[in-house]
């Protein structure tokens, strides 16, 4: 399959899905953090918009649509405008002519402002020890089965995982938009697993 994951500077989720033999690509202003495939650059670029996409992971902005950052946005009209800017550019990504489509983002306003998420993850959910609670727009995809849970009987470590809340508590700095925005491994690799499939068993 031919796969874009939009606004990944990370290549997590383009690896991950690359690893099972599909043709991966990552998208953004800014460069990929590992090599690979990355085209470096909007997504809404023709040069992205054009080329033929079998499904496509999308991870906008959240800067605006965060719950953390409301009172802000009611307190200024150009955070106002710029949050529904954000909305609009989530609703055009929505209506991409492609076939399966997932957007991702932080439990914020795209849920009044559009329509409430199909699913709500956790990384601890996927083996990750840490608490992100993640919201999921799908078309075309089943809902993510989890890997893990709450309790030492679905984790693979001996006892329940010390969750950790890192994301949140990441502290005011040049890179702290990048370190909050990297999807978390577990998550990465059960959105290749789980959507995607290994290809390398169907053309063995």
């Amino acid at each position: 399959m031919r796969l874009l994951f939009g606004g990944e500077f990370s290549g997590r989720c383009r690896d991950a899905a690359a690893a099972l033999g599909h043709d991966a690509w990552s998208c953004d202003v800014r460069p990929s953090e590992r090599p690979g495939q990355h085209l470096q650059c909007s997504y809404f670029d023709n040069e992205v918009v054009r080329q033929h996409w079998d499904a496509a992971i999308y991870f906008p902005d959240c800067t605006f649509l965060t719950v953390s950052g409301a009172r802000w946005n009611a307190d200024s009209e150009w955070r106002q405008e710029a949050q529904l800017s954000a909305v609009h550019h989530v609703k055009a990504l929505w209506k991409m002519p492609i076939k399966r489509v997932a957007i991702e983002n932080p439990i914020g306003r795209l849920s009044s402002l559009w329509r409430p998420p199909d699913q709500i993850i956790q990384p601890w959910m996927f083996g990750e020890p840490e608490s992100k609670a993640t919201c999921l727009w799908i078309r075309g995809f089943r809902l993510l089965v989890p890997t893990h849970r709450e309790g030492a009987d679905l984790f693979l470590e001996p006892a329940p995982l010390d969750i950790r809340e890192s994301v949140h508590r990441e502290g005011p700095g040049p890179e702290r938009r990048d370190n909050r925005s990297r999807t978390f491994s577990g998550i990465a690799g059960a959105f290749a697993a789980q959507w995607f499939g290994d290809q390398r068993e169907a053309v063995a």
